[in-house]
């Protein structure tokens, strides 16, 4: 299967050629036209839903996508989402919402959609995500219901469903950080020896992700994209990457995440109890906890660079900056690695470098 990532940044490429060239001609086009998306969106929704009352903006995303509330006469609420078709793949989301399903994962309804032009219509999972709700008092509980859910994802794991989570993926996810944070944010370029440091540690965080169980991944199972829902708790929601990867991707994300972070006896904790979980339903974790923690934690080396490159490129490709302003807890995480583990010392080494910060104790296993 075609790696989504890969056909978004020539889908990207073709936008951004197609803007350039409107540009000079017509110098205050834009693609996609949000204005005229949005009034083909009306159009779309009141072919679906009798009396519209309103349509208001539901959630901000990282992507080109957008999402709106629908509300009718009755006070029904449905979500609608604009996805422009060349530039998302509305098809892979309208697939996993259904595996979702069938997994006994509380994910959206797919009521209606037409993917050439890019809309799908929604059911409602509500307004609050894990992210607004969390709290000292609801974390546990908010944190199990969430295990529990992607313990029934994984279960429903089935071969040559999902693209494979690829070390050609798993490659190019690293590469984003030097092009990006390095590049664009630091305005650095990496020196050979840097540059061999840098081979040296891709080739231990994709070696260890390769090395581990493949099931069925979310590949953003974090509380930005988990709804508080009474009985059915949690919704999911942003799927539509879902991969065949790593058995420790999810639940590492969910306690590392990009938005909040956790004392390490929380996040340990957690992961003890998605491990025991796991282990129980019979997924194949490794069944020693200490190395399935480790493989959590050099996953999540993985993802925390990755996504210091993605928020990198979003603020000077995409013109959004707020998500860039969470660089510095990615920094504490990497460091927090990166001193636990010799093999990964090499990279304090080298961030130290990077930031022009004096080197740091810390103990390493």
């Amino acid at each position: 299967m075609q790696c989504l990532d890969c056909r978004r940044e020539r889908n990207f490429a073709r936008y951004n050629r197609l803007q350039k060239k409107l540009t000079k001609t017509h110098p205050f086009m834009t693609v996609p036209d949000h204005d005229a998306r949005l009034d083909l969106l009306r159009t779309w929704i009141a072919a679906r839903i009798a009396q519209v009352e309103g349509i208001v903006p539901a959630s901000a995303d990282a992507s080109f996508r957008r999402y709106f509330r629908v509300t009718d006469a009755a006070g029904a609420t449905w979500i609608v989402m604009d996805a422009p078709p060349e530039l998302e793949d509305s098809a892979s989301f309208v697939r996993v919402a259904e595996l979702m399903q069938k997994a006994g994962v509380f994910a959206p309804q797919v009521l209606d959609y037409d993917l050439k032009k890019g809309f799908l219509l929604l059911t409602d999972l509500g307004p609050q995500t894990y992210l607004d709700a969390l709290n000292a008092d609801n974390a546990p509980q908010l944190f199990r219901d969430a295990t529990e859910a992607l313990i029934r994802w994984q279960l429903s794991t089935r071969p040559e469903v999902l693209p494979l989570f690829s070390e050609t993926v798993l490659r190019q996810e690293l590469q984003l950080f030097p092009d990006w944070y390095v590049g664009h944010h630091l305005q650095k370029t990496f020196t050979p020896a840097q540059e061999k440091v840098w081979g040296e540690i891709c080739d231990l965080l994709v070696a260890s992700a390769l090395a581990q169980p493949k099931v069925y991944v979310h590949r953003d199972f974090m509380p930005r994209n988990l709804m508080v829902c009474a009985g059915e708790n949690p919704g999911v929601i942003d799927f539509q990457d879902a991969a065949m990867g790593p058995i420790s991707y999810d639940i590492i994300s969910l306690y590392r995440d990009a938005f909040m972070s956790w004392e390490e006896e929380f996040v340990l904790d957690g992961v003890v109890r998605y491990w025991e979980g796991a282990k129980n339903a019979g997924l194949p974790v490794n069944p020693q906890f200490g190395e399935f923690y480790k493989d959590c934690e050099w996953m999540g080396l993985h993802r925390h660079l990755k996504v210091m490159g993605i928020f990198a490129r979003i603020r000077y490709r995409d013109g959004k900056p707020k998500y860039l302003e969470d660089a510095p807890r990615f920094e504490k995480y990497v460091r927090a690695v990166t001193q636990r583990y010799s093999a990964l010392t090499p990279l304090t080494r080298l961030f130290n470098e990077l930031h022009n910060t004096p080197p740091e104790m810390g103990y390493t296993f």
